[in-house]
């Protein structure tokens, strides 16, 4: 097959691409369901489906989403860092997984996927792609899904509701920044939850002290389903409960001055100024305050006596609308740490010990972890989140043959 490209021709063959590829005129195309994990959203792709070449694959994620483009008008990308997400999912190579996901952030004005670190979000659509799509079997009414996210080498166990052999949408769970209600999952990130490899303290202390270019900063530095850095709202001379649209440029800017220098202090990057570029994604920063009454993105009254602590953070670069699924595993964990900024800032809930209700800028979102001490070091025993996913379209989508060769 002979394809024409702005007047040229090329002698670009389908047997010339990868086995999932599918030439129709200038295009290319490949299957793709696109799903709403938890508060995000995203293209599903299933590994057979792309090209082997690494780079390769980058360019076709990044037309598939229309970046670099402020708007991402030319693909699915939504001009947002929560809809710019894709999931990678594949046979398993990990002896006690069903299936390999790799999470990738697709950035929004640049030609990059950043792939390090995971999205809690993301994970919670994996197991019912993975069912619908027939890559485990299923047992009725709940198939428990073990995901080897390959991002971070952890084991992800996720429960999810199955009838038919499909996964269930319908159900009575609620998360807020999402409308309705859907079918409970249930993830449960304790298994290697340390994805750095430094234990959930890294650095073996509940907080350090970071010097930085706005002076020196006290932050908790945890690592459980992610590495965070948390702070205190009186560091970047903020409330704590301000709304996204209420953190000026220059706050925003200061919180990614201590990302960044919480990075350098994780090994990630040898400087600083490295950070944007090399891990913008991770360590992910968030401010920590006490309950109080605030209002949301909804207009509605979050109480003090509904939630254990407050929380607002950044998502490369941007205020996050919501609160990542993978920090509050973080989250959980560290309010079960003495001495962490999180444990400082949380009430704790005295009848559900190691459950936590953040209240974040759409709402609350709960999160649960159970952590015990061996040789004086902390280990994390549970770590679960419970999220809902639904699949939103499926079929091909296609990208311009010159995105990807020429």
């Amino acid at each position: 097959m002979t394809v024409s490209l702005n007047g040229r021709s090329s002698d670009l063959m389908e047997e010339d691409l990868w086995p999932g590829a599918r030439v129709r005129g200038d295009q290319i195309g490949i299957r793709c369901i696109f799903m709403r994990g938890g508060t995000s959203r995203g293209a599903y792709l299933n590994e057979k489906d792309l090209p082997s070449d690494p780079k390769l694959r980058e360019r076709l994620i990044l037309a598939i989403y229309g970046s670099p483009d402020v708007r991402q008008i030319d693909g699915l990308g939504g001009a947002d860092p929560l809809t710019s997400k894709v999931a990678i999912v594949g046979p398993s190579t990990h002896p006690n997984a069903d299936v390999n996901y790799t999470f990738g952030q697709v950035r929004i004005n640049e030609t990059t996927v950043d792939f390090a670190g995971n999205c809690g979000n993301i994970s919670s659509g994996v197991p019912a792609f993975a069912i619908d799509e027939g890559m485990v079997a299923t047992l009725e009414p709940v198939t428990t899904v073990r995901i080897h996210n390959t991002n971070t080498d952890a084991i992800i166990s996720a429960d999810v509701l199955v009838r038919d052999g499909i996964a269930l949408v319908e159900g009575d769970a609620a998360i807020d920044g999402v409308p309705g209600t859907g079918a409970p999952v249930l993830l449960d990130f304790c298994e290697r939850a340390s994805t750095l490899g430094m234990g959930i303290l890294p650095t073996g202390s509940p907080t350090d002290v970071l010097d930085t270019e706005i002076g020196a900063v006290e932050v908790s530095l945890v690592d459980a389903g992610n590495p965070g850095v948390f702070v205190r709202p009186s560091a970047f001379g903020i409330a704590g409960t301000e709304l996204p649209a209420e953190l000026t440029d220059e706050t925003l800017a200061k919180m990614e001055l201590v990302r960044s220098a919480a990075a350098v202090h994780l090994g990630l990057v040898d400087t600083p100024k490295r950070a944007a570029e090399v891990t913008p994604a991770v360590p992910k920063l968030y401010v920590m305050s006490p309950p109080t009454d605030y209002v949301d993105l909804a207009g509605r009254t979050v109480r003090a006596d509904q939630i254990n602590v407050v929380g607002r953070g950044l998502i490369m670069r941007v205020p996050h609308q919501a609160y990542a699924a993978s920090i509050v595993i973080c989250t959980a964990t560290a309010a079960q740490i003495t001495g962490t900024i999180v444990e400082r800032a949380t009430k704790p809930d005295l009848e559900h010990p190691g459950r936590i209700r953040i209240g974040h800028p759409s709402g609350v979102i709960v999160g649960d972890a159970v952590v015990e001490w061996e040789k004086g070091m902390p280990v994390l025993r549970r770590a679960a989140i419970e999220r809902t996913a639904r699949r939103i379209m499926e079929g091909t989508v296609y990208v311009p043959i010159h995105r990807l060769f020429f």
